[in-house]
């Protein structure tokens, strides 16, 4: 393992205030695997929501989850990243620490906890001094990793995505559910209360949209100067495509997905763009391109594929388009709560069919995006969406799928989400499984018979230990 500080940042000594001397307080540990995660502690720090900067020592630890991390680039080494390091008094590196270990695999062992915890220390220069921690998502590691390691140290979770709107996917254990103390999530649709550890009584607190539209702004500056040199100021692209690669979690295949990404050039053609640009997710395969830009050429649009590692905010905020058109990714959202752009989507329905188990994570951003944006293949576009209601007319939707997602997590909400079918299900059948309808006793499955009862494992041992006692 290697406790090597990733900026020169002065490891080993205490940080000082602007006096000279030692800083008191709680040392803050930020644990972030992506730009805009990282994006997202940058604003929430800015915003005041981890205390005074003069009163903690502040390490933001990056990981790289990439399946050949090796090949990828840290987050603490791309382009704007300057911008956000003056927030934080050191940062390291996950990766090099648990080496050779892959930190979306790795966690330690029980018994090895208070050794873990004593290397960690001893390599950042921690002392005995207090830690909070602030990490991604508690239910997966290295955050799972992590809290284990600090295991009476308070836990700030933090979701900078539409997954924070839905059911926690894992159980957490005791030990670690008391010890979260918020989960901090943007606010891409106000008045919608996310669902995330709600189960366990944590409390929501938004990221002001205005601290991190500030912070997306500050470090998209490069890739401004990226889109001035790719795009030219005239005849810019009026709509933007944002590809996901969905085939990458088993959603859908390549081909489906390419076909995906073909039927956004027709969609945005259709809605009278003649300019357009394509921002591919950065795995996605190039064999994509080829396709869009066949398809853009027999329909007269000019194709721009960006593959530069430009975040879709920088897009939005420069090029100001007219029209995003997308699946069911996050950066849809972002486009109409941060920047006001009129979106719309396409496919969603067979995401609806296709995605397994019900308990899928994936399950509540598609039905977010689904409800809320118009299809771009078959409705009117173009008109920003009314984000104000919406959260509103979401809530109850939200909350019934999550319901059906966990409900063993969530039990009261059922008599909620029996009212909510009872008077809507018709209007909205493509979010619901009969099968699980059924298995909750909910409106629209189907009634159970006396004779599958009967054969149901669970009334059989039932019927099983009384025959038992009688005897």
């Amino acid at each position: 393992m290697s406790g090597t500080d990733r900026t020169d940042s002065g490891a080993g000594t205490a940080p000082a205030t602007a006096g000279g001397a030692p800083r008191r307080g709680t040392t803050q540990i930020f644990f972030s695997a992506t730009q805009y995660a990282a994006a997202t502690v940058t604003a929430a720090l800015r915003a005041g929501l981890f205390g005074p900067r003069a009163e903690h020592r502040r390490i933001l630890v990056v990981s790289n989850t990439a399946a050949v991390p090796e090949v990828g680039t840290p987050l603490d080494r791309m382009a704007g990243f300057e911008r956000l390091r003056p927030e934080f008094d050191e940062v390291r590196s996950w990766n090099d620490f648990i080496s050779p270990h892959h930190p979306a695999g790795w966690s330690p062992r029980g018994q090895d906890l208070v050794l873990w915890e004593k290397a960690v220390r001893l390599a950042w220069n921690l002392g005995d001094e207090p830690v909070e921690i602030a990490c991604e998502s508690i239910q997966a590691n290295p955050s799972r990793a992590v809290a284990d390691i600090f295991a009476d140290s308070p836990i700030h979770v933090y979701a900078d995505g539409l997954m924070s709107y839905g059911p926690t996917r894992n159980r957490i254990p005791h030990n670690m559910s008391t010890r979260i103390a918020r989960v901090l999530h943007l606010d891409l649709i106000p008045g919608l209360r996310p669902m995330l550890l709600a189960e366990y009584g944590v409390e929501p607190v938004a990221v002001p949209n205005e601290s991190i539209v500030e912070v997306l702004a500050q470090i998209g500056e490069e890739g401004a100067g990226i889109l001035a040199d790719r795009v030219p100021a005239a005849g810019r692209p009026t709509a933007v495509l944002l590809g996901q690669y969905l085939s990458a979690i088993n959603l859908i295949t390549q081909d489906e997905e390419e076909e995906l990404h073909v039927r956004m050039v027709r969609a945005a053609a259709r809605a009278g763009h003649r300019a357009v640009l394509f921002k591919p997710h950065p795995s996605a395969p190039s064999v994509y391109n080829t396709s869009l830009e066949a398809e853009a050429a027999e329909l007269g649009v000019r194709l721009t594929v960006l593959s530069e590692p430009v975040l879709a905010e920088t897009v939005f905020a420069h090029l100001k388009p007219e029209l995003v058109v997308g699946c069911f990714s996050t950066a849809l959202m972002t486009a109409a709560a941060f920047y006001g752009i009129p979106v719309a989507r396409v496919g969603t329905e067979l995401l609806l069919d296709r995605i397994t188990p019900y308990e899928n994570s994936n399950r509540i951003p598609l039905t977010i995006i689904d409800a809320a944006l118009p299809d771009a293949e078959r409705d009117v576009t173009g008109t920003p969406l009314p984000l104000d209601s919406l959260g509103g007319t979401l809530g109850p939707l939200v909350r019934t799928v999550g319901y059906c997602m966990q409900s063993r997590k969530h039990p009261g909400l059922h008599p909620e989400a029996a009212a909510w079918l009872g008077a809507h299900l018709a209007e909205y059948p493509r979010y619901f499984k009969k099968r699980r309808l059924t298995a909750l006793r909910l409106p629209g499955g189907s009634p159970v018979r006396a004779e599958a009862l009967r054969r149901h494992p669970a009334v059989r041992k039932a019927v099983k230990q009384i025959r038992a006692r009688r005897r």
